[in-house]
């Protein structure tokens, strides 16, 4: 009989290392406006260092406060993996610390993220492992369970499922599916190659601002002196 709420999915299908690869160096604001401005974590989820964020989701649910299925998850995971975890935004105690953190980046894994709290930030801030968490506290864990590994799960507002491509940077994680990412990554170069030609035209004194005064009028904007 299936054991509901304690339950551990060791196989993930990942997408290509490449593939994921390709997402490297591009902004995650230019890749989220072609995404119609979905799919970004809560502004909540925010980095504690400046080591870029880039890898495939390994989802842990937990029960609030409590990180036994995150050291087993710790284990598990390949290296390049990003443990996501929901920890359902509570803040009553870390789930993760820096010797937690030490033993994730031995085994080469690729960084976290964390709709909960953490502790050690001193620390975190200078190691070069991305993480991002929605807070503070130095109240330790529990571990005594129940949860589960690789199910989808809820962080930051948005669903992740196993393998998944995240993608974060100062401004916060995108949620990639594997299936749109080819497109997508065309859709973000051609972005970013449009925004160079802006920032050419912004130090022109030659941006074209006829779009703002078309959109007032369209709106039936009214002006007084």
């Amino acid at each position: 009989m299936a054991n509901v709420g304690l339950r551990i999915y060791k196989n993930i299908q990942r997408p290509s290392r490449e593939l994921v690869a390709s997402f490297k160096d591009l902004p995650v604001a230019n890749i989220a406006d072609m995404m119609n401005r979905m799919f970004c974590l809560d502004a909540k989820i925010r980095p504690f260092n400046r080591t870029p964020l880039l890898g495939v989701a390994f989802t842990v649910k937990g029960r609030p406060g409590d990180n036994l299925l995150l050291h087993a998850a710790l284990d598990l995971a390949q290296p390049g993996d990003i443990l996501v975890v929901d920890a359902q935004g509570d803040m009553s105690n870390s789930i993760m610390g820096e010797l937690m953190v030490l033993w994730a980046k031995k085994r080469g894994l690729g960084g976290f993220v964390i709709d909960g709290a953490i502790r050690d930030v001193g620390t975190l801030k200078n190691m070069d492992i991305p993480i991002y968490a929605a807070g503070v506290t130095p109240a330790g864990p529990y571990k005594d369970g129940p949860g589960e590994i690789n199910v989808p799960v809820v962080c930051g507002g948005v669903v992740i499922h196993p393998g998944d491509i995240l993608v974060g940077d100062e401004d916060g994680v995108v949620v990639i599916r594997p299936e749109d990412a080819a497109e997508l990554i065309k859709k973000t170069v051609a972005k970013n190659q449009a925004e160079q030609k802006t920032m050419q035209d912004i130090e022109a004194m030659n941006w074209d601002r006829s779009w703002v005064e078309k959109a007032l009028k369209e709106r039936g904007c009214e002006y007084f002196d």
